[in-house]
């Protein structure tokens, strides 16, 4: 599309519709392109410098300059070539510096609208504007506005997504969920702890490698470490990267969750509002909503906390990295008040999270318990066929160390992962659960199932086990009730959505 395509100049009657993103972005990208050139013309100019500073001076402060004055014109060029408008059934985007392009979405679509304002940004009053359909395998399925004002972006959110109930069900609005300080407590029980521990270590050796420090920084620490033994050594490199993990965690959480509120707002939005540096504002109509999620990882349960997800249609699996946040209700809280929230979203006086749920036979604790074993076995007979190839006596020792350690660890989660399986009906709501490591309990709207899928492996048949999957154009697209027995499986699924499966019950 060449500049005489501008729909704004092709069309005159619509000629002030269009709108133009906020001059406020050229002040708001030139801080951020400073900020790139201080870290990362600082070590550049210290590695410089130690040969010459005249050098260094030379070579870093007009590359920076060169930065900054490229990144004003950019934008400017960007900002008087770039338009948006609203119309009463489209949303439409024309952008583009050398190659023009003109992205338009219906908004009957459109499934949510986010607001993202990072630190350099909010000092200017402008956000991101995210509209999205959820359709991933589309090219035109989002469109992005960066940036605009703040009142704009809070405008274009109300007018996208206020399309009334039309249910005849009161709008019952307000807060249903405000952030507590305590639940930062949860955040070191997560896994992503031991990872940034590990990922600490990993950054200062790169970073050494940089400067051609690495085989420095090693041996100075294993001349620190080494009055200890190879047992103490290991002892405090873990400590150390479990208390980096602890820090990393917590400041994440914080970052990410802080000032947490979720709210139901007129015309049948429920709306999430987070974070510290960077807010963000995300919406998800009600009507596209199909159940809830609470989802308890191994840590965070054990601390009797869970954290609530959406079950809703026009959430994207893939494509975003902050895919898994967007459904995200309710981050790690006590127990108690996922329920409470889960039912609050769900409109009922009672969640179906907390409902009973029936318990599934002894002959799927047998399946968990060999499955269990026999991955407890692979790293065990992979170290002593390597030792016994290799004549090692320490890969000999790691396999009976692995088979001490690994056995009765994989014992105790496949129990748990028994207990843990349960499915069962509440009110209009098919409620499963399942999972050890990380536990789940769906309940999914019966009128969102779209396909029921009962299957029997070899090994299932001959112990009268089945699992029924429910298909659905929510969530995941499709959630299991694993190893039920089958009578009773079959028996449930035809309750829960009757008539799907009933040639199957028929030569059942």
């Amino acid at each position: 599309m060449t500049g005489r395509d501008d729909p704004a100049r092709d069309d005159p009657a619509s000629r002030y519709g269009w709108r133009r993103l906020d001059a406020r972005t050229v002040r708001a990208s030139v801080v951020t392109v400073a900020g790139i050139c201080v870290a990362a013309g600082v070590p550049t100019g210290l590695g410089i410098a130690s040969a010459s500073v005249f050098w260094a001076l030379v070579t870093v402060l007009p590359a920076s300059a060169a930065a900054l004055v490229a990144t004003v014109v950019v934008e400017r060029v960007r900002l008087r070539r770039t338009r948006y408008r609203v119309s009463a059934d489209r949303v439409e985007l024309v952008k583009g510096i050398v190659v023009r392009s003109r992205r338009s979405v219906s908004r009957e679509r459109i499934r949510t609208v986010d607001l993202t304002a990072g630190p350099q940004v909010r000092i200017f009053g402008i956000v991101t504007v995210k509209i999205d359909t959820g359709e991933g395998g589309s090219a035109g399925g989002s469109v992005s506005l960066y940036a605009v004002g703040r009142e704009e972006g809070e405008r274009l959110r109300a007018e996208l997504l206020d399309r009334g109930r039309g249910d005849g069900e009161p709008a019952a609005d307000g807060r249903l969920a405000t952030f507590a300080p305590r639940w930062v407590r949860y955040a070191p029980l997560s896994v992503l702890t031991p990872a940034l521990g590990a990922g600490a270590y990993g950054a200062v050796l790169q970073v050494a490698q940089w400067f051609d420090l690495q085989a420095g920084v090693i041996t100075w620490t294993a001349g620190l470490l080494g009055g200890l033994g190879l047992v103490g050594a290991l002892a405090v490199v873990v400590a150390a990267g479990v208390v980096i993990g602890v820090v990393g965690s917590l400041a994440l959480f914080v970052e990410m969750w802080w000032n947490f509120r979720l709210d139901r707002e007129p015309g049948g939005t429920l709306r999430v509002r987070r974070g510290l540096l960077t807010v963000r504002s995300i919406s998800l109509e009600e009507q596209r909503l199909r159940g809830v999620e609470l989802v308890e990882p191994l840590g965070v349960r054990t601390a009797g906390a869970a954290r609530v997800d959406a079950v809703a249609t026009g959430l994207r699996s893939g494509g975003d990295d902050d895919k898994a946040d967007r459904k995200t209700l309710l981050p790690a809280a006590p127990r108690g008040e996922a329920d409470r929230v889960a039912a609050a979203v769900l409109r009922e006086r009672t969640g179906p999270t907390s409902a009973a749920l029936t318990p599934h036979p002894r002959a799927a604790r047998g399946r968990r318990i060999r499955w269990a074993l026999a991955g407890a076995a692979v790293p065990v007979l992979t170290l002593t066929v390597l030792g016994g190839l290799l004549s090692s006596a320490v890969l000999l020792h790691l396999a009976w160390i692995s088979a001490v350690l690994g056995v009765p660890v994989a014992l105790a989660l496949a129990v748990d992962a028994y207990r843990n399986l349960g499915h069962g009906l509440n009110g209009d709501y098919l409620v499963a659960r399942h999972g050890s490591v990380r536990r789940s309990t769906v309940a999914l709207q019966r009128r969102g199932v779209i396909g029921l899928n009962a299957r029997q492996s070899l090994f299932q048949r001959r112990r009268g086990l089945m699992t029924i999957t429910t298909t659905t154009a929510a969530g995941s697209g499709a959630y299991s009730v694993h190893d039920v027995g089958a009578a009773e499986g079959l028996a449930f699924a035809d309750e829960a959505v009757p008539g799907l499966l009933g040639p199957l019950l028929e030569h059942a």
